[in-house]
């Protein structure tokens, strides 16, 4: 399987919510090249995906260190934006 296949092979087990899965290929990736920044965004998409917001921002940060123009760059972004929310009406005093 090439590198391509790899990468639509774990978006599509990340659509199916195959958390598991999807990590498990992306991680024999990045054992193959842990300079793969696409790899690390894929893997930070996962993590997004359950909600495990400091593993994405890790990943994340690992894509954008490699390239600063992956797309890793918004995404994290957006992490640390749902991190930061606060809304006062939720909240009763």
């Amino acid at each position: 399987m090439n590198i391509e296949e790899n990468f639509t092979l774990i978006r599509q087990l990340t659509e199916a919510e195959q958390y598991e899965e999807a990590l498990t290929a992306v991680n024999n990736l990045l054992e193959e090249d842990k300079k793969n920044d696409f790899a690390w965004y894929l893997k930070g998409n996962i993590f997004k995906k359950q909600e495990k917001w400091q593993e994405a921002i890790n990943s994340y940060t690992e894509a954008i260190a490699i390239n600063p123009k992956n797309p890793a760059t918004t995404m994290r972004r957006i992490c640390i934006d749902i991190l930061n929310f606060y809304d006062k009406t939720l909240y009763n005093p």
